[in-house]
């Protein structure tokens, strides 16, 4: 399932691209940021996901994507039970510094296009090791397409998570609006939730 504000354009890319048999791969269109839709009116992506489980008894994994660039993004974990932060290495090799409730909480953090690396700028080592800094033992994994060990991992990574989730011992845990930062005076402090 993608989430456009007024367009299918990311569903059409994948139906293209052949990632997914076309009728199942799902448009929804949130009409306000795409971000509203995961987190605090998640009506449109649970009626969505409630029609794909009627197309497909026996699912039992659905991709929810909410792209952009905001780093407060969260998914509610009513809508979800796990979540994949992925940053993009050409977004800049400080981006995992900010901080921000996904990259420190999301169940995983994908450090994606890593072969761009050299043509951006940007020092991969030190983007993995800053996001694994934030994340406090949670998994982070550097990705590129081109590198299938890096895939094996997520997909070993989402294979387990499916494993677990099957034993019904998995908890969505709410990776909350606010994370921990720092302001200006130096004073850094988390907002609760």
């Amino acid at each position: 399932m993608t989430n456009d504000i007024y367009t299918d354009e990311d569903a059409r890319f994948l139906r293209s691209a052949g990632v997914l048999a076309a009728e199942r791969i799902r448009a929804v269109e949130t009409g306000a940021c795409p971000h509203t839709a995961i987190r605090d009116d998640i009506s449109a992506n649970l009626a969505e996901v409630e029609t794909l489980e009627a197309d497909y008894p026996g699912l039992d994994l659905v991709l929810i994507e909410s792209g952009g660039d905001n780093l407060t993004a969260t998914f509610s974990p009513a809508l979800v039970d796990a979540q994949v932060f992925v940053l993009d290495v050409a977004g800049g090799g400080d981006v995992a510094r900010k901080g921000g409730p996904g990259i420190e909480r999301a169940d995983l953090l994908v450090v994606n296009k890593t072969d761009l690396a050299p043509y951006v700028g940007v020092d991969v080592a030190r983007m993995l090791a800053d996001a694994t800094g934030a994340r406090d033992g949670r998994p982070v994994i550097g990705l590129s397409r081109h590198d299938r060990a890096s895939v094996d991992a997520v997909l070993t990574w989402v294979d387990g998570m499916l494993a677990v989730h099957r034993t019904g011992s998995w908890v969505p845990v709410d990776p909350g609006p606010m994370a921990r930062h720092v302001h200006a005076d130096g004073t850094a402090h988390a907002h609760q939730h």
